[in-house]
C-alpha cells in the first residue's frame, strides 16, 4: 500500500539527496574494501614478503584443506541452538508476553532489556573460564572428581574430542538470553497488527535469516575459551581468518577465507531484502486506545470507510481485559524466562558479584581510561553509522524517490546487511596501516559509515509512518515519530561495537590502547591474575544503559506494529490494543 497523495517530484530529489551521504558512505566503506578482500585473495604474501599474483591457488587450498570444512562444519553446529531459541522459543514467549496483557509484556520487556545491556561475548567466556577452572582447583584440592556449570569440566576445553562440544553448550547458554530478548523485541509488533499471523511469519524468516548470518561470524565467545584449539577442533569461520591473515601473516588465505564468508552473508542478505520488500513489511505506531472495560461490555470495533488508498482502517474499539488463563500464562512464561535466564547466566552473575580474584600488575589499565578507549569510539562510529542511516531512510522510506518500488533501493546495501568488523577485517586493517592509524585511538573507531542494519529498519519504520501519515506532515508524522527509533539503534550498535574484540584487538597493541574486551583478552594470557569478568560491563555503564532500554522498550517500542501484505496501515489504530491496554 502506498500513499494517497505520492511525493511531489521536488520532494523526490529531496528524497535523492537524504539517501547520497549513505550511497557514498556505503562505497568508501563497504564497496571497495570488499573488492579489495576480492583482489588481495588472489595474491600471495603481502605482510612480510612482496605480493605476487597467484591466481585462484588460495581458493584452492583453502577448500582443499580439511581444516576449512571443519571450521565451516563447528561454525554451522554453534548456529543451532541460537536458531532454535530464535524460530521456536521467542515466537512462543512472544506470544504468552503479547495474550497475558500489559503487565506481563511490560515486565517482559524490563527482562530483556536487562538481557540486552548486559550482554558481553568476551566478558561471559571469562567468566565460564573461571567457573571451570575454579572447580578444577576443587577437585584437585578434595581429590574428587568435580564438575563445573552445566556438567562440563577445565579438561573439557583442552581435549579435542570434547572441546567442540563444550564450546557449544557455553555458546548456547551464554547467548540464550540476548538471542530471546532480540526475537522477542522482533516478534512483539507483529502480534500488534491487524494481521499478526502473516507478520509472524515473515518476522521469522528474517529472524532465522539473521541468527544464521551472525553465527557465521562468531568469533569472541568461542576464541576466548579455546584459542581457535585444541587441534583446530574449536576453530570458527572468523577464527580461521584471522589466524591466516594475523597469526602466520598470510594476507591471501585470509582473504579468500573472508570473501567465502562474505559471499555467504551476501547471499542472506539478498534474500532477507527480497522477502521484506516482497512481503510489502512496513513498520509503523499504533494509537492509543480508550481505558480498559469488562469483556462483556466492549462493542465491537467499527470499521472504518476505505480510505483514499483502497484500504479499510480500523478503529480502537473499547479496551478489554485478557482472560485469567491468558494472565497466567503470560506469568508463567515471564518466570520460566527469568529462571532459565538466570541459570544460564549464573556463570557470569556469579563471577561480577565476586569481581577480580586477584589484582594484576596493570590494574590501572581497568580504569577511566580503558572504558574510555571502549566507549568513545564506539558511541563516536555509531553516531556516525545510524546518523547516516537515518537520513537515507528518511530520503527512501519517506520521500520514497521512486515511488512504489522505493524499497528496492535497499538492495544496492543487501549485500552487506549482516556484515560485521570482521569479515573486511583483512582490508581494513590494510588501510589503517598505509594511513599510519595503527596503534592509535582513532583506529578503535569501528570502520563503517553506515550501519546497514539500522538503515533497514528505520526505512521500513518511515515507510509505514509516510503511509500512517498520508503525506500530510512530513516532519510531524514521519521525521518526529521516527527519531525515538534512531536514538534506539544508536545506543544499540554502540553496545555492539563496545563489546567488539576482533576490530580493537587487529588496531591496537599498546597497552593504553586496549579496549575492555581486549584487556580481558590479553589478561587471561597472564598467570599473575585473573581478569575481572564485569570489565566489558561497568555498573554506571550498564545502569544507564539499562534506564534507556526499559525506557524505549516500555514507551516506544511497546507502541510499535509490524504489517505486511494488504495488511492496514491504519493498524496504527490496533483495534488488538484493546486486550491488556493500560
Amino acid at each position: 500500500m502506498t500513499s494517497p497523495n505520492p511525493p511531489q517530484p521536488s520532494y523526490r530529489a529531496i528524497g535523492w539527496l537524504l539517501a547520497l551521504p549513505a550511497l557514498l558512505g556505503t562505497l568508501i566503506t563497504l564497496v571497495l574494501p570488499s573488492a579489495q578482500t576480492i583482489w588481495l585473495s588472489f595474491q600471495s604474501g603481502g605482510v612480510i614478503t612482496e605480493s605476487v599474483f597467484a591466481g585462484t591457488a588460495n581458493y584452492t587450498g583453502l577448500l582443499g584443506e580439511p581444516r576449512f570444512w571443519q571450521a565451516l562444519g563447528f561454525t554451522a553446529s554453534l548456529i543451532v541452538a541460537p536458531l532454535v531459541v530464535s524460530v521456536v522459543v521467542a515466537p512462543l514467549l512472544a506470544l504468552a508476553l503479547d495474550r497475558g496483557g500489559a503487565w506481563p509484556r511490560r515486565a517482559g520487556r524490563v527482562v530483556l532489556a536487562l538481557a540486552i545491556v548486559t550482554f558481553s561475548p568476551v566478558g561471559v567466556a571469562t567468566a565460564w573460564l573461571r567457573a571451570l577452572h575454579a572447580g578444577a582447583s576443587a577437585a584437585s584440592s578434595s581429590a574428587a572428581s568435580s564438575s563445573g556449570p552445566l556438567g562440563l569440566t577445565a579438561a573439557d576445553l583442552g581435549d579435542p574430542a570434547a572441546a567442540p562440544g563444550a564450546v557449544r553448550i557455553v555458546v548456547a547458554a551464554a547467548t540464550f538470553g540476548v538471542v530471546c530478548a532480540v526475537a522477542v523485541t522482533a516478534y512483539l509488533p507483529a502480534l500488534r497488527g491487524d494481521e499478526p499471523a502473516p507478520a509472524m511469519v515473515v518476522v521469522g524468516v528474517l529472524v532465522a535469516i539473521a541468527t544464521v548470518a551472525v553465527g557465521l561470524q562468531t568469533f569472541a565467545i568461542a576464541t576466548t575459551l579455546t584459542r581457535g584449539g585444541p587441534a583446530h577442533s574449536t576453530a570458527t569461520l572468523a577464527f580461521l581468518e584471522y589466524d591466516y591473515a594475523f597469526r602466520l601473516a598470510r594476507f591471501g588465505p585470509g582473504a579468500s577465507a573472508a570473501t567465502v564468508t562474505g559471499v555467504l552473508l551476501g547471499v542472506l542478505g539478498v534474500a532477507a531484502t527480497i522477502v521484506a520488500v516482497t512481503t510489502r513489511l512496513r513498520i509503523t505506531l499504533t494509537r492509543p486506545a480508550p481505558p480498559a472495560t469488562p469483556a462483556a461490555a466492549a462493542p465491537a470495533a467499527p470499521t472504518a470507510p476505505a480510505g483514499p488508498s483502497g484500504a479499510a482502517g480500523t478503529v480502537p474499539g473499547r479496551a478489554r481485559r485478557p482472560a485469567t488463563g491468558a494472565v497466567v500464562a503470560g506469568a508463567v512464561a515471564l518466570v520460566l524466562l527469568v529462571a532459565a535466564g538466570v541459570l544460564l547466566a549464573w556463570p557470569w552473575i556469579s563471577a561480577v558479584l565476586s569481581g577480580a580474584p586477584g589484582t594484576a600488575p596493570s590494574a590501572a589499565q581497568d580504569g577511566l581510561r580503558t572504558q574510555l578507549n571502549t566507549w568513545v569510539p564506539a558511541a563516536a562510529g555509531a553516531l556516525v553509522s545510524v546518523g547516516v542511516a537515518y537520513l537515507a531512510a528518511l530520503g527512501i522510506g519517506g520521500l520514497r524517490p521512486l515511488g512504489r518500488s522505493s524499497e528496492w533501493l535497499l538492495l544496492v546495501f543487501a549485500p552487506w546487511l549482516f556484515a560485521g568488523t570482521g569479515v573486511l577485517g583483512v582490508a581494513n586493517w590494510q588501510n589503517m596501516r598505509n594511513l599510519g592509524l595503527i596503534d592509535t585511538f582513532l583506529a578503535l573507531v569501528p570502520p563503517l559509515l553506515v550501519s546497514v542494519p539500522a538503515l533497514f529498519v528505520l526505512t521500513f519504520l518511515c515507510k509505514g509512518l509516510a503511509e500512517r501519515d498520508g503525506g500530510r506532515d512530513f516532519f510531524g508524522g514521519v521525521v518526529l515519530p521516527s527519531l525515538p527509533m534512531a536514538g534506539i539503534l544508536a545506543g544499540a550498535v554502540t553496545l555492539v561495537n563496545a563489546q567488539d574484540l576482533l576490530w580493537p584487538m587487529l588496531v591496537a597493541q599498546q597497552p593504553g590502547l586496549l579496549t575492555a574486551p581486549a584487556t580481558q583478552f590479553a589478561r587471561l594470557g597472564e598467570f599473575s591474575a585473573a581478569p575481572d569478568a564485569g570489565l566489558t560491563t561497568p555498573l554506571a555503564i550498564v545502569a544507564v544503559a539499562l534506564a534507556a532500554a526499559v525506557a524505549a522498550q516500555l514507551l516506544y517500542l511497546d507502541r510499535l506494529a509490524i504489517v505486511t501484505n494488504d495488511a492496514s496501515a491504519g493498524a496504527g489504530n490496533d483495534s488488538r490494543e484493546r486486550v491488556g491496554a493500560a
